[in-house]
C-alpha cells in the first residue's frame, strides 16, 4: 500500500512516559502531551509501545491541514466504541469530538488501516510463539447476527448479517468478511479465501470447516489458490456439545469478538464498515494479549485494597465459624 509507511522510533521516546510519540506529535502538529487514561478499553503504555511500532498512516500526497487529534486518543476513542457499543455521539466528553473520532474510522476503513495494523501485529506475535509469521493452515467459519433497524433492507438478508472468518491454528484472525444472513456459508468461502490469498507472501496449504463447506464447486475454488479444504465432522452417535479436533479454536474466536457488545448486534449501515468493527474487536484482544497486561478488579480500583492486608490469604470456608448450638444437630 503506497500511502503507508511505518513510523520511525523517537530518540529517547519509550512506553513508560507520559508523552505522547505518535504521527500527530512526531511531527509537531499539536502541543506535546496527552489525556490521562480513565477507561478499561485505554490501551496501556505496553500495548502502545507495539501498536506505534506497527502502525500504518496515511500519505496521499495532498498536503492539507495537519492533524488535530492524538493517534493514540483516537484509537482509544474507536476502542470505547467498539468495546462498550455505544453511538458515536456518545463517545466521552474528555476524547476528540465524536465527528472527528468518526472521521478517522472512515478513514482508516477506506484504507484498510486497521486491518493492515492487525496482520503487522499478528506477524510479530507468531514470531514471538516461534513459529513462521504466515501460517500454512487456518479454520474457518460463519456467524450470524441480528440486524438493526440501521441496517438497510438491501444488505440484511432474512435477519440480519453474518461474518465469515478465517483464524490461524492459533485463532487469530487472517481474513473477515460480512454477507447477507441468508447467503449459505459455502457460498461466502470462496471469496473469504481469496481476498486472503491475493495478498503475496501468502502460504496457506489446508483449510479445515465443519459439513457445511462440503461441496465440489467450494473444493474447486479453493484449489485454484493451492488451498485444500477439510471438512471435520462430528462422530457418530455423538449428542450434545463435542470439542472436535481444531473447529475449536475458530469458535473460541467469535466467542472473542462477541465480547465487544457493538457487534452483539449489526448496527452498522454499511456492511464494509461492520467488517472494521470485527478488525477493531480483534485488534483489541490481540494487543491485550501481546502487553500480557489484562486487568483485573483489584488494579481497576486501588482505593477499595487494603494495604496492610495485601498478603493476607483469603478465610476458606473450613476456617469460617461453626453455627450456634441452638442450629447444630
Amino acid at each position: 500500500m503506497p500511502y503507508q509507511f511505518i513510523i520511525t522510533e523517537l530518540a529517547g521516546a519509550s512506553s513508560a512516559t507520559l508523552v505522547c510519540d505518535c504521527y500527530v506529535h512526531q511531527f509537531g502538529a499539536i502541543a506535546v502531551g496527552r489525556r490521562v487514561s480513565l477507561y478499561p478499553t485505554d490501551m496501556t503504555d505496553a500495548e502502545w509501545a507495539r501498536v506505534r511500532v506497527s502502525m500504518p498512516a496515511w500519505l496521499e500526497g495532498r498536503g492539507g491541514r495537519p492533524e488535530e487529534h492524538c493517534h493514540r486518543e483516537m484509537i482509544d476513542a474507536v476502542r470505547y466504541v467498539v468495546d462498550n457499543g455505544v453511538k458515536w455521539r456518545a463517545v466521552p466528553a474528555d476524547s476528540p469530538w465524536w465527528r472527528a473520532v468518526y472521521d478517522f474510522f472512515r478513514r482508516w476503513c477506506r484504507h484498510g488501516c486497521v486491518r493492515e495494523l492487525y496482520q503487522r501485529l499478528r506477524r510479530v506475535e507468531r514470531e514471538r510463539q516461534g513459529r513462521e509469521a504466515e501460517p500454512t493452515a487456518g479454520i474457518i467459519d460463519a456467524q450470524s447476527v441480528d440486524g438493526a433497524d440501521t441496517v438497510g433492507a438491501g444488505s440484511r438478508g432474512c435477519d440480519g448479517r453474518k461474518r465469515h472468518i478465517l483464524t490461524d491454528t492459533g485463532g487469530l484472525l487472517l481474513e473477515a468478511t460480512v454477507t447477507p444472513a441468508n447467503v449459505h456459508d459455502s457460498k461466502a468461502a470462496p471469496a473469504l479465501v481469496e481476498a486472503f490469498m491475493t495478498e503475496p507472501g501468502r502460504l496457506l496449504k489446508l483449510v479445515r470447516a465443519d459439513s457445511a463447506y462440503q461441496c465440489e464447486a467450494l473444493a474447486t475454488a479453493f484449489a485454484a489458490h493451492g488451498v485444500k479444504a477439510e471438512i471435520v465432522r462430528r462422530s457418530d452417535g455423538s449428542r450434545g456439545f463435542v470439542v472436535l479436533a481444531r473447529r475449536w479454536v475458530v469458535e473460541r474466536t467469535l466467542g472473542w469478538l462477541s465480547r465487544a457488545r457493538r457487534l452483539n448486534r449489526d448496527h452498522e449501515r454499511r456492511p464494509d464498515h461492520h467488517v472494521q468493527m470485527v478488525w477493531w474487536a480483534g485488534l483489541v484482544t490481540l494487543t491485550r494479549r501481546m502487553a500480557r497486561q489484562r486487568l483485573h478488579w483489584p488494579e481497576y480500583r486501588p482505593h477499595r485494597l487494603d494495604p496492610a492486608g495485601l498478603n493476607t490469604p483469603p478465610r476458606s470456608r473450613t476456617s469460617q465459624p461453626r453455627a450456634s448450638s441452638a442450629y447444630a444437630g
